[in-house]
């Protein structure tokens, strides 16, 4: 198991509660316990985002083409510095400023290695400055590149399965923050799940997620399964 597959997550309830914690590994077991995400995307001046193709060894969803960068922070991380740190990590890029864009609650079970994702994913925003460096593990990064977000969604409804479950849900909040997908969904999971139970702040204001979801005020800038060998994890 990868140091990373032993870290701890946070577990949260469907209003993005915290209620205890667990490791990576543990929570991406079939099946599944709710826990708190993120998901970077990098954009362009230009408008176009980044996208990696996740590395052959990711114990989830490996070898799809998934958003710039993911990750969990860990109990008590502030998402800017979690996230900084796994730009940092995964494609030698950053600190870049964040904006939290809106939450994307999804389940998704990876039919090729076993393992479940469900996650209360804070979707973020970070300005790619032009000439700044990227440097991709490839431990992590398969390959990278830069796409138009429009096209991106409809190459998503043509191929879907060339890309990770949540990236839907992650563009769709970037091109529409304030729109009605900027807030957590609804969404079905196996009768035996168990009950819920050196950067600042992220900048943002969400949609608001109606009375059962999260705090999304804003805040000051610049301050949320397998045999193969369980490497980096699945995000």
């Amino acid at each position: 198991m990868s140091d990373r597959e032993g870290h701890l997550v946070e577990l949260v309830d469907e209003a993005g509660q915290a209620h205890g914690e667990t490791t990576v590994a543990a929570a991406h077991r079939p099946p599944g316990q709710l826990h708190r995400a993120f998901s970077v995307m990098l954009v362009a001046p230009d408008g176009q985002v980044l996208l990696q193709r996740r590395a052959a060894v990711k114990t989830r969803f490996p070898l799809r083409w998934a958003n710039s960068c993911c990750g969990h922070p860990l109990p008590g991380e502030s998402l800017a510095e979690a996230a900084n740190r796994r730009l940092r990590e995964e494609l030698g890029a950053g600190p870049v400023e964040l904006t939290e864009m809106g939450i994307h609650l999804y389940y998704a079970e990876d039919p090729t290695t076993g393992r479940v994702e469900f996650e209360y994913d804070h979707v973020l925003r970070g300005d790619f400055l032009p000439g700044a460096p990227l440097r991709p593990d490839p431990a992590e990064v398969a390959e990278l590149r830069w796409v138009e977000p429009t096209a991106l969604e409809a190459d998503l409804d043509a191929d879907p399965r060339a890309y990770a479950p949540w990236l839907r849900g992650v563009v769709g909040r970037l091109l529409r923050p304030g729109g009605p997908d900027a807030r957590p969904a609804a969404v079905t999971v196996p009768p035996a799940t168990p009950p819920a139970g050196g950067v600042g702040a992220v900048a943002g204001t969400p949609a608001d997620p109606g009375p059962a979801g999260p705090d999304v005020a804003a805040v000051p800038s610049g301050a949320p399964a397998d045999e193969a060998p369980e490497r980096s994890g699945g995000r």
